[in-house]
């Protein structure tokens, strides 16, 4: 096997956090930093332009040590290596895991069945430059001869949440192409898109590795009728083109071979907008600053591969998850980005994390008898302070929280930032030190209250603290430290999926819905009606028929 199979409940390591976790289970954050005055200092890490301050968590030094112990007995340094190298990691789909060769210079050796692939992956960045600059500056025009002005991404997961989120966060950067991005088969959806769209002067992407995906194919077929009734047939080829792997149905949709960009199945498509599948980025800020993302991303890359475990980002955050999804029973964390630009870095996160650890197998394939995974959501702050802090600070839920922000604001509206950075400061210091009952009667004296009024309000008052945050304080947000950002998280999810012994790159768990909605279709169009549901199933499928009579 590429990874070995060790269930990690067995390990020495295991049993010594069992035990002590019932030691300080209940110490609040507090009494760790009373005890030990080196506490920041020995839980904080400088990397480049990231600082990452993760001494406000529920854990001592011995806490610290255990973890990596359990890192070192599940042998993430060995399961590392094979990641990088190229071994069949994915072993379930009998692929390796390779977004990471994407961003490696040229200079770099991955082999993948005996054959080196940087050659290839180049070749399709110089297409991608070399096409993006060409519809950029305008030397590509439309059928009609009109530079381009929007450009439309049709894909669906993978292909649509990791572009999708990059686009928009690093919007700063744009240049005069409008993206769309077009992913949900909801009919409204796609017709909301088209009304902002003018057929001469848009550029469609169609990305889908088998060019079979029915979500994409239905957009992209609807966005082409609709072309079609402005534009001859022929035209397709100009406005049309596509990130796929089969050519054969690309070819029959109209879209021109040279306007083909290939993918590799050692790419997964939640990791894949480091390939072809980022055309879109590159459309949108241009090549240059998609190639700083790429480059962001391989410092991190490196990083992860050469640091020591305790000294090094992703494996300090993922084995913090470990410990609070493991012992502390926490099913979910937040992420917090104090950047409005980051607002879908969330919602990418989602499908990166929960489709790659939401396993109950082993890689034994036996059932397994410990958590997984991690429910992930976040909006960006202040917003999100005034939604669903709450039930952080005063719910009955521990939710980990890992906050991320910027030093300087890119437009240099100083009072603004700082505004948004004194939230950011002060929600992790409150999340961590709540509010005593002896502050709350204080506070309520000064405002005049009588002992009866401060005898009923003081419970509801009362914040625990004792919530546990990760700060993620970087330079500026730049092409660069967004895809230095994004590599922290997958590889976080890489380390999640070593210790929890899982294969997390593998998602059957979406395909059993895909397989009865067709089923269903066939029903719902009267192709078939002799399919049989439960009766729930049944007699809302003949509900929904009845409302179109």
């Amino acid at each position: 096997m590429a990874l070995p199979s060790i269930n990690p409940t067995t390990t020495e390591a295991w049993h010594k956090l069992q035990s002590h976790f019932e030691t300080v289970k209940h110490t609040h954050i507090q009494e760790f930093f009373a005890a030990d005055e080196n506490r920041v200092k020995d839980m904080s890490i400088v990397w480049e332009d990231f600082y990452v301050d993760y001494s406000k968590h529920r854990i001592s030094n011995e806490t610290l040590k255990l973890l990596l112990d359990l890192a070192d007995e599940m042998q993430l340094k060995n399961a590392m290596q094979k990641y990088f190298e190229g071994d069949t990691i994915n072993q379930t789909e009998g692929r390796s895991v390779l977004h990471t060769a994407l961003r490696n210079p040229i200079s770099a050796k991955v082999f993948v069945d005996g054959k080196n692939v940087m050659p290839e992956i180049f070749e399709v960045k110089h297409q991608i430059k070399a096409f993006s600059n060409k519809i950029i500056n305008g030397e590509l025009r439309s059928h009609s001869g009109k530079t381009f002005t929007d450009v439309v991404n049709i894909g669906i997961g993978g292909s649509d949440l990791g572009p999708a989120m990059v686009v928009d966060s690093l919007a700063f950067y744009a240049n005069h192409l409008k993206s769309h991005f077009v992913s949900n088969v909801d009919g409204d959806h796609v017709n909301e898109v088209i009304k902002n769209l003018n057929p001469e002067t848009t550029l469609f992407v169609i990305v889908s590795k088998t060019f079979t995906t029915q979500e994409t194919l239905s957009n992209a077929n609807t966005l082409r009728d609709w072309f079609l009734k402005h534009a001859p047939k022929d035209a397709v080829s100009k406005h049309f083109v596509a990130v796929s792997t089969n050519i054969e149905k690309v070819k029959a949709f109209g879209i021109d071979e040279a306007n083909i960009f290939p993918m590799w199945n050692w790419v997964g498509g939640r990791f894949s907008l480091w390939s072809a599948v980022g055309l879109s980025i590159s459309l949108a800020i241009g090549f240059e600053n998609f190639d700083k993302l790429l480059l962001g991303a391989h410092k991190m890359d490196e990083h992860f591969k050469t640091t020591t475990f305790e000294n090094n980002i992703p494996v300090i955050t993922a084995l913090l998850s470990v410990w609070y999804n493991n012992f502390f029973n926490a099913e979910s964390e937040a992420v917090i980005p104090y950047s409005q630009y980051l607002n879908q870095f969330a919602t990418y996160l989602q499908q990166g994390i929960m489709e790659s650890n939401g396993k109950s197998v082993d890689r034994n394939g036996e059932p397994i008898n410990y958590q997984t995974g991690t429910i992930i959501w976040g909006e960006p702050g202040t917003n999100s302070q005034h939604a669903f802090f709450q039930l952080i600070h005063q719910g009955t839920k521990l939710i980990p929280a890992e906050f991320i922000g910027f030093t300087k604001s890119l437009h240099g509206n100083q009072d603004h930032q700082d505004k948004l950075m004194s939230n950011f400061f002060a929600q992790t210091e409150a999340l961590m030190n709540g509010k005593s009952k002896d502050i709350v009667i204080s506070e309520l004296k000064a405002q005049g209250l009588s002992e009866e009024k401060i005898k009923k309000l003081t419970p509801f008052k009362i914040f625990e603290g004792n919530k546990p945050t990760t700060t993620i304080l970087i330079d500026k947000l730049t092409p660069e430290s967004l895809g230095k950002l994004i590599a922290m998280y997958e590889h976080k999810i890489f380390v999640q999926g070593v210790i929890w012994n899982i294969f997390s790159y593998d998602q059957f768990g979406v395909e059993l819905g895909k397989q009865l909605a067709n089923t269903i279709l066939k029903d719902l169009q009267g192709e078939n009606t002799k399919n049989r549901h439960d009766e729930s199933t049944s007699k809302l499928i003949r509900y929904y028929k009845s409302k179109l009579v």
